[in-house]
Parts: structure tokens; C-alpha cells; sequence
């Protein structure tokens, strides 16, 4: 059975990306839009996949709900945005990635998080 990833994000166009980059890493992506979504979503996931830039919900504050889940949580954001990164880090996300990482090689960089350990906390 593939791993759960919900994916958090508003953008349509990004929402989807991420979705199919989880897809090609060979897990199951489960879509969540905004707080409630994610509530839904969370129970039973472990793997939570937040995209920093959204107007729909709070970036930092979807990362402790995972967290507070047990959800491994990966971000994406702005890569100039260093005091974001800084709080996404702080609130438990185990990296940061720059849109264009992602952009450029999804799939591979998420099956790479997949496989790895969690970072002890």
C-alpha cells in the first residue's frame, strides 16, 4: 500500500503539481485546500506536504497540525524568504525546498524524503 501524502495548497496550479510529484514518487496524495481540508485529511497520513505561499490558511500553523498529528512535514516556499523558512523549521517541518526544486526534479527529491529516516526532533 503507498504512504499517504496530503498536500497542502491553494494555488490550483501548484496544488496539482505537487499532487502528481507525489504520485511519480510513487505515493498516494491526499488533497487538502485549507483548514478544514487538512483536518479531514490528517487523521491516518503520515506524510504532510505544505505549501508556504498560500492565502487560504496559515503556512506555520498547518505545520504544527501536522506535527501535533504525527505527520512527517515537508515545506515549499519562496526560496528568498529566509525568516518563513526559519519558522516552517521552528514549527517542525524537516526541510524547506525552494519552489523550483520541486520544479525541477519533484519526484525524485520527494521519493528521497519518502525513503529516509524522520529527523529525530
Amino acid at each position: 500500500m503507498a504512504e499517504r501524502v496530503v498536500v497542502l495548497a491553494d494555488d490550483l496550479i501548484w496544488a496539482t503539481r505537487l499532487r502528481d510529484h507525489v504520485r511519480a514518487a510513487g505515493a498516494e496524495p491526499v488533497p487538502a485546500r485549507d483548514p478544514a481540508g487538512l483536518d479531514r485529511a490528517l487523521p491516518g497520513a503520515g506524510y504532510l506536504l505544505v505549501d508556504l505561499t498560500a492565502r487560504a490558511y496559515d503556512g506555520v500553523a498547518a505545520i504544527e497540525r501536522g506535527r501535533a498529528a504525527g505527520a512527517r512535514v515537508l515545506a515549499v516556499g519562496q526560496h528568498d524568504d529566509l525568516a518563513l523558512r526559519k519558522r516552517a523549521l521552528a514549527a517542525g517541518a524537516e526541510r524547506v525546498l525552494a519552489y523550483r526544486k520541486l520544479f525541477e526534479d519533484g519526484p525524485a527529491t520527494l521519493s528521497a524524503w519518502l525513503a529516509a529516516p524522520a529527523r529525530a526532533r
